[in-house]
């Protein structure tokens, strides 16, 4: 994509010397032939780089979409396999410390999220004293968030579900080339301090809890789909779910209805955002079940978010079998397998 232009000559200029391009896909071609999907946030997509890693022991991959906003990154894992991961996590984590490390922070910073994203950024944050914003899905909402507090805070970084950040407020929408620096940069300093970017993020779970995510796409086609995802969202206000994988719902957060209700008291809350047919439920044992009909295709997204204490990094395999099993058990739960 049109990330040949910048991204090759930005890592230079940022002073990396062993980067390795897959030269099938240098040069730019809208038929996308060397891919199903010009998606990074599918594996597939990255696959021939992923195999250029492997011949050539490369220790990170970055893949960018058509249009170079969107990135995927895949690390090395413990047993050495390429993965694929999100990355917001580390990247706020980082960004922040280096902020916290140049004596910068003073209560007056802020990192974007969205009502989808994980809370984990959240917890990240508030761990420096840095507040997180919160907006609907999309980086215009991140980008509204810069506008509204120039002259009273300063943005460090922000992401919403999708794989893509945005790296400080001069460019304000999710932008591949200051993430792929970022995320080298994060790499190379956690390999210069005989570590890994995985063990970076797994070093993360262990401070502040395992957080897993997923996300499921059903597609219902034509006048009687759009129908049957309407039903959906009606079925899901109208009789909202008391448990989920055994722990009680605690709020059912409607964006629609611009209300936070509490279920076990029945105190609702006004929640000031824009409305947005969009429903997530939170339970007492920290689960997220988001659910939003898209805006431009035939489908509803079901996002989910688990997490569970890590008590060190060999356990991490285990935990992480453990979550991906609640989030199967959730969505067979809800009937959408």
């Amino acid at each position: 994509g049109t990330s040949i232009k910048l991204i090759p000559d930005a890592l230079t200029a940022a002073g990396f010397t062993d980067v390795n391009i897959v030269e099938e896909q240098r040069v730019p071609n809208g038929d996308f032939p060397t891919v199903a999907s010009p998606n990074p946030e599918e594996p597939a997509a990255l696959k021939m780089a992923t195999d250029l890693a492997d011949n050539i022991g490369a220790d990170i991959v970055i893949g960018t979409d058509p249009d170079s906003d969107r990135i995927g990154i895949a690390v090395r894992d413990l047993a050495g396999k390429m993965t694929l991961i999100n990355g917001n996590q580390t990247m706020t984590d980082f960004l922040i410390k280096n902020w916290e490390k140049e004596n910068k922070l003073n209560g007056k910073q802020f990192v974007g999220s969205t009502i989808v994203s994980t809370n984990l950024v959240n917890t990240i944050a508030a761990s420096y004293g840095v507040e997180t914003k919160v907006g609907l899905t999309g980086f215009k909402w991140i980008a509204k968030m810069i506008r509204d507090a120039e002259g009273k805070q300063d943005f460090i970084g922000g992401g919403e579900e999708s794989f893509g950040y945005m790296v400080g407020d001069f460019v304000r929408d999710k932008d591949a080339v200051t993430a792929t620096l970022l995320a080298c940069e994060i790499a190379a300093n956690a390999k210069a301090n005989n570590g890994s970017f995985y063990n970076e993020l797994l070093t993360i779970y262990i401070k502040h809890n395992f957080y897993k995510e997923h996300l499921i796409a059903i597609v219902k086609k034509g006048i009687d789909g759009a129908e049957q995802i309407s039903k959906m969202m009606v079925e899901l206000r109208k009789n909202p779910l008391s448990e989920i994988d055994g722990s009680k719902v605690e709020f059912l957060c409607d964006y629609q209805a611009s209300t936070k209700t509490n279920l076990l008291t029945g105190k609702v809350e006004t929640i000031d955002l824009e409305k947005s047919n969009v429903l997530i439920y939170e339970t007492a044992d920290g689960t997220k079940v988001a659910a939003r009909p898209s805006g431009t295709e035939p489908k509803i997204k079901f996002y989910f978010s688990v997490n569970t204490p890590l008590d060190s990094i060999e356990n991490s395999k285990e935990v992480e079998t453990k979550l991906d099993a609640k989030i199967q058990r959730i969505i067979k739960e809800m009937k959408l397998d």
